[in-house]
């Protein structure tokens, strides 16, 4: 097999739980670049949790970094950059990330994304009386906009993170401008 080389950074978006940073962690390895989440990243300057950035500072002040630090993320050799649910809703972010790089939406059922974020805490949107219908309401009003991404990867329960990995590469491949048989 020949060597892949990435020419662009692969942005994905998704909602949470479609599984953005895990597969996101495999496809670097796969092909041998770094891996950088803008949460994580976000989380490391504030030092302190995307929750606790949105209880005392609020949302909008939230997304405001978020695409100072996509915008930053996207500036650097090409990488991996999984991105938090909420960040390719800004058309701002997805202008920047389509000009500079690759958004590859992980397109997951609500079933599949409510049975894997349903017993986590750490998502502060779904901190409501009725998680679910919350959880629901959001999807129905992102999917419309993921859907505006530049390649769509259905994201399946029960398919490995390599074998979801595997299926971004191949998508990847439709995009000699992003990524190239070396």
């Amino acid at each position: 097999m020949q060597a892949l080389k990435l020419k662009k950074t692969v942005v994905m978006v998704g909602m949470m739980g479609a599984g953005k940073t895990a597969v996101g962690r495999a496809l670097a390895a796969a092909l041998r670049v770094p891996f950088r989440d803008s949460d994580a990243e976000i989380e490391r300057a504030a030092n302190m949790s995307i929750a606790e950035i949105f209880a005392r500072d609020g949302e909008p002040f939230f997304r405001q970094k978020e695409t100072q630090v996509i915008g930053r993320l996207l500036d650097g050799a090409p990488a991996v950059l999984s991105t938090g649910g909420g960040a390719y809703m800004r058309e701002e972010n997805r202008a920047m990330i389509t000009a500079r790089g690759v958004a590859v939406w992980l397109d997951a059922e609500l079933p599949v994304l409510w049975n894997r974020v349903k017993h986590k805490d750490t998502r502060p949107l779904l901190r409501t009386a009725d998680p679910y219908a919350t959880l629901r309401e959001i999807y129905q009003q992102r999917v419309p906009v993921y859907a505006l991404s530049d390649l769509m990867v259905k994201s399946e329960q029960g398919k490995s993170i390599d074998a979801m990995a595997a299926r971004v590469i191949e998508a990847l491949k439709t995009r000699p401008d992003v990524l190239a048989e070396d």
